[in-house]
């Protein structure tokens, strides 16, 4: 038996800065994961995922990651994902200072 599917956002990391960022509706790449594109719909959660494939001189590494709703936007749902919306941890300069 099948999994029910649940929401999810596309992410991947910047090509030349390595920085993780997610898929607007409007196909930007956002650095900030409340802008992300929440998708309930399998079919269009594998096309969006096709689309942001088709970038490889913009990001690398795309895929689906499990997201909730949110008041502000998408948010994760697994520590991992958490992690990555507060940005490079060995720097001690950028996101990861400021929280």
């Amino acid at each position: 038996m099948s999994r029910a599917f649940t929401p999810k956002v596309i992410t991947a990391n910047r090509l030349l800065e390595g920085d993780a960022v997610w898929l607007t509706e409007d196909d930007r790449w956002s650095p900030d994961m409340a802008q992300a594109e929440l998708i309930d719909d399998e079919a269009h959660a594998q096309i969006r995922l096709l689309h942001a494939q088709g970038q490889p001189d913009v990001v690398v590494g795309p895929y689906l990651v499990d997201a909730k709703p949110g008041d502000d936007g998408p948010l994760p749902t697994h520590f991992r994902e958490a992690f990555r919306t507060r940005g490079p941890s060995n720097y001690a300069h950028g996101k990861q200072a400021e929280v």
